[in-house]
């Protein structure tokens, strides 16, 4: 089944971009100029250098996180991104946690809970990533997760690894 690019009203979803091949900040800043195609960015954080989660042997990665208004339906947000990362040179990756061009995760969309086979929100791993929560907290640290009643700066306090979320020059 193809996602269609059902519109609703517009929503504020926060998307997550992570680089480690490559011109990193370059694939970065042109998946953000692909997503404006379809939404309206308000807000990007700032670059951060960080280390791979998983599988370790790898290069370090560049991460963002976006607020994005979009009218865009939960599935049509999630095929307009991997369309995006496919137009950048992303491949389906062999193994978990390959190193790759281009990630672009739908972390939040408004207040929504969502499961099934092919997305999950909130993401399922963001809230045990400081890689994700660190540029969040950046640009929405006093926004409140409905789900677990805690800030997103709260969260970035207890959550593991953030020492190692260096900012980008």
């Amino acid at each position: 089944m193809v996602a269609r690019e059902l519109k609703v009203s517009p929503v504020i979803a926060y998307l997550g971009l992570g680089s480690n091949l490559g011109d990193k900040a370059d694939n970065i800043a042109r998946a953000l100029d692909y997503l404006s195609e379809k939404t309206r960015i308000e807000r990007v954080s700032s670059l951060y250098d960080t280390s791979p989660v998983g599988f370790t042997e790898q290069p370090r990665f560049l991460n963002a996180v976006c607020r994005v208004s979009t009218g865009l339906s939960p599935q049509a947000l999630l095929a307009f991104s991997k369309a995006i990362e496919k137009k950048l040179g992303r491949h389906v990756s062999p193994y978990p946690n390959a190193p790759r061009i281009i990630d672009i995760d739908i972390l939040l969309y408004g207040n929504l809970t969502l499961q099934t086979p092919s997305l999950t929100i909130p993401h399922p791993r963001m809230f045990e990533r400081a890689f994700v929560l660190v540029p969040l907290s950046q640009i929405a640290g006093d926004l409140l997760i409905t789900n677990n009643s805690q800030t997103i700066s709260q969260l970035v306090e207890k959550v593991a690894g953030k020492e190692g979320v260096i900012l980008w020059k």
